[in-house]
């Protein structure tokens, strides 16, 4: 039986969307320990973005922990579905050509190759906020790392649980050494020409 009508057989392409928003979706992707700077750069970064008129959605934990996966604990197997949700909802940001800035500790090289994988690996840039952590304990506004210390929290990363170094980043920033605006500028450089609607 022929459809009556054919022309809307499909949804619009992520080509459409692109082209609608002049801008290419990408996923840039935070890496760290609590406290290395992780949302202090995506904000700041969505906010110099939103100058260029580029169209951002950051996704942290206060926005993902107490709407799609407010049914999550912190187990072993709650912590990776936590981030393939995170990543599946990103790939829907990405595919509409909206750039999405996600900041998440996701300490594992493996979780982080699965959301990778899940997006795209070609949509993916993977940031490394590499602040020590001493200086990350210093900045504990909290006291979740004395928390953790003291085993008042189990599973804690950077303490009582590991995180592995990115293999291989895009862009490793020290937030301990560099400024906001050093670090955004050099998220800029990287991020812009790959967005910037002239260059595709």
């Amino acid at each position: 039986m022929e459809h009556i009508y054919p022309i809307f057989d499909k949804m619009l392409s992520r080509t459409d969307k692109e082209n609608l928003l002049k801008q290419h979706g990408l996923m840039i992707w935070f890496t760290g320990l609590s406290g290395s700077g992780k949302s202090t750069l995506a904000i700041a970064l969505e906010r110099e973005l939103q100058k260029r008129g580029l169209l951002c959605r950051i996704l942290d934990g206060d926005n993902i922990r107490s709407g799609i996966n407010n049914n999550l604990g912190f187990s072993e197997e709650d912590r990776i579905e936590n981030i393939r949700r995170i990543a599946e909802v990103g790939k829907l940001f990405v595919d509409t050509g909206i750039i999405t800035i996600a900041a998440f500790i996701s300490p594992s090289n493996a979780i982080r190759k699965m959301a990778a994988q899940i997006i795209g690996e070609k949509d993916f840039m993977e940031i490394y906020v590499s602040t020590p952590l001493e200086e990350c304990e210093r900045r504990d506004v909290k006291g979740l790392y004395a928390k953790a210390r003291k085993q008042e929290i189990k599973n804690f990363t950077g303490i009582s649980a590991p995180f592995e170094k990115p293999l291989h980043p895009a862009l490793t920033l020290d937030t301990s050494q560099l400024s906001v605006e050093e670090s955004v500028n050099m998220l800029l450089d990287c991020i812009l020409p790959i967005v910037s609607f002239t260059n595709k």
